[in-house]
């Protein structure tokens, strides 16, 4: 997980069982008491937009990383915040960190929430450097690489991490409010920014004229000012999203209302696309964001992308030929698909073409269920694929057959067959 040493989300950490076994001694309850309230402080100087009081919680000494901090926190300045708080978890453990004064090396957790888009806080991660000096404690640093939450998932990934590296850790951050839309973005002009919620907001209402279910109806959108950066929010290579326009991270398992999604874009990428591109990818990624409480482990990745490109491309009225090109050129040449793609065809880094084709077959089965069964047919089979808890292709496959039987009334080989049938005859 990459983030940068003074991020402020460097310092959002929490004590974990996890450091017992480095060799460290458990923690003391003086200790332990101290520090939470040393962070509790921190937390408290955030919402109250009080800097003098966030930089008392960092060691004096510590001069490069606070005036890093001094920084993150301005960063953070416009950034709408409902809540944030650094919270202890686990039985917790010290590991000694060299250095003057009594150092350790601790895992924390930061929880926040953005006023009016959170329905539930975002939860990381890392782990910090701790000094005690005359009884206070105080932040020294980062301490290495924090694990993030395990439980997210990525657009086209089949499955990623929470990010580590936050957008404030990264530069001052612009905010830009849309009908539907709040964008965040750094080192991007405020008019793309706006650009981006005004296709943000379009996006929300095609999506819920689609998705007949209750969602929170508006979109976080996240806006670095590279690849790179993209990377780093995402906790990954950046070679793996080059040429991929925008990414969906969030929590899967269907537990409710998706409580805090976030649309990242890929300021490249989305660069070179064209109104209609862009419109298509946001309209995408904001389907991923209304079906994520519908979204769980049972969910291939053939249902989750194919359905949120068929809202896509829903209402634009362009031909299959036009919208899946790759799967029409090999259908020309003889080679038409033969099995749905597996989870493992849509990862990061596949080669492109095999990508492309993924996706399209993809969308063609989810356009045949719509035109066959009806729209309303397409949602309810989406449901009944997710309300399982499958894993592994072969679970997934047959959560998938019990729901064609349950909402269409077909099996897994007849479906197969009748898409095969549906890709030739739209593509020919």
């Amino acid at each position: 997980m990459r983030r940068t040493a003074s991020g402020l989300a460097a310092v959002c950490v929490l004590l974990a069982g996890g450091l017992t076994g480095c060799g460290g001694p458990a923690a003391p309850d003086a200790d332990r008491t101290g520090i939470q309230r040393m962070l509790d402080r921190r937390a408290a100087a955030v919402r109250d937009r009080d800097a003098a009081a966030f930089l008392a919680t960092v060691d004096r000494d510590a001069v490069h990383y606070r005036s890093g901090q001094r920084r993150v926190f301005a960063n953070l300045g416009d950034v709408p915040l409902r809540s944030w708080e650094y919270r202890l978890t686990g039985t917790g453990g010290f590991r000694p960190v060299a250095g003057d004064g009594h150092r350790i090396a601790a895992t924390v957790e930061l929880r926040y929430r953005l006023t009016g888009y959170d329905t539930a806080p975002v939860t990381t991660e890392q782990r910090l450097t701790l000094v005690r000096r005359e009884r206070q404690w105080f932040v020294a640093g980062a301490a290495g690489a924090g694990a993030t939450v395990s439980a997210a998932r990525a657009d086209a990934s089949g499955g990623t991490q929470r990010p580590a590296e936050q957008l404030w850790d990264q530069g001052d951050v612009e905010v830009v409010r849309g009908a539907h839309s709040l964008v965040l973005g750094v080192g991007q002009d405020r008019e793309r920014l706006r650009s981006i919620a005004a296709t943000a907001d379009r996006a929300v209402p095609a999506v819920t004229d689609a998705w007949n279910g209750k969602w929170a109806r508006r979109v976080v959108i996240q806006v670095p000012a590279s690849l790179e950066r993209m990377a780093g929010l995402l906790g990954a290579p950046a070679d793996g999203y080059r040429g991929i326009a925008a990414v969906t991270t969030g929590e899967i398992g269907g537990a409710g209302a998706a409580p805090a999604d976030r649309v990242v874009v890929n300021p490249e990428a989305y660069g070179v696309l064209g109104e209609f591109g862009r419109q298509v990818v946001l309209t995408h990624e904001t389907a991923h964001v209304a079906t994520r409480p519908a979204t769980t482990s049972s969910t291939p990745m053939w249902l989750s992308e194919g359905y949120a490109d068929w809202v896509g491309y829903r209402a634009t009225g362009r031909s299959p030929r036009a919208i899946a090109p790759e799967l029409a050129r090999a259908v020309d040449a003889g080679h038409a698909p033969r099995a749905l793609p597996q989870s493992d065809d849509f990862r990061f880094g596949t080669e492109a073409v095999h990508l492309a084709r993924s996706y399209e077959e993809g969308w063609l089965a989810c356009r045949m269920i719509a035109e066959s069964w009806g729209e309303s047919k397409l949602v309810a089979f989406y449901r009944a694929v997710g309300a399982g808890t499958a894993q592994g292709p072969k679970a997934q496959q047959r959560a998938v057959e019990a729901a064609l039987r349950e909402v269409l009334g077909v099996g897994l080989d007849a479906f197969t067959a009748k898409w095969r049938a549906y890709v030739r005859g739209e593509l020919r």
